[in-house]
């Protein structure tokens, strides 16, 4: 199935991969999909909707292996507070349901923040607009598509 995700690509001429996975609707943590799809969780990136208390809106991108600063985000952004959008909201503001989250073809086009990480490796993997699967791609392309600002906003987990 295409989703926007995959077609925003195609008609930019990226070169992508896409896998699949079955999808445990108890369990949509990032490490779980990088289990499943043969990849190290520090690779899969998965992507928060945050907002500031001056900027609004903004996606935030981070290893599976991480959780998000919220600290650092509201620092690279320009907000002196920021909070993750609740549940609810998520797919009204981006038109994704949780655990299919992506920037690509999202609703609005939010401004995007990628941890530095992302940098590090050869490919990695994003969520392709639906549960189930996985757009792996170059992070030079990921980051030039979304226009990402890259920053450290991850922490290691608790």
């Amino acid at each position: 199935m295409k989703t926007n995700a995959v077609r925003l690509l195609e008609s930019l001429g990226v070169a992508h991969e896409l896998r699949e996975y079955q999808v445990d609707p108890e369990d949509l943590a990032a490490e779980t999909v990088a289990a499943k799809i043969g990849m190290p969780p520090g690779q899969v990136f998965k992507t928060l909707v945050a907002r500031g208390d001056r900027h609004g809106v903004c996606f935030a991108v981070v290893p599976g292996n991480a959780a998000l600063n919220l600290k650092s985000l509201a620092a690279v952004t320009g907000d002196r507070k920021m909070e993750l959008v609740p549940l609810k909201e998520v797919q009204p503001l981006t038109g994704y349901v949780r655990g299919g989250v992506t920037v690509l073809g999202a609703k609005k086009p939010y401004p995007v923040y990628a941890d530095e990480t992302i940098q590090l490796w050869d490919q990695i993997s994003v969520s392709a607009g639906i549960r189930g699967t996985q757009i792996i791609l170059s992070p030079v392309d990921y980051l030039r598509v979304t226009r990402a600002v890259v920053a450290g906003i991850a922490t290691a987990k608790p």
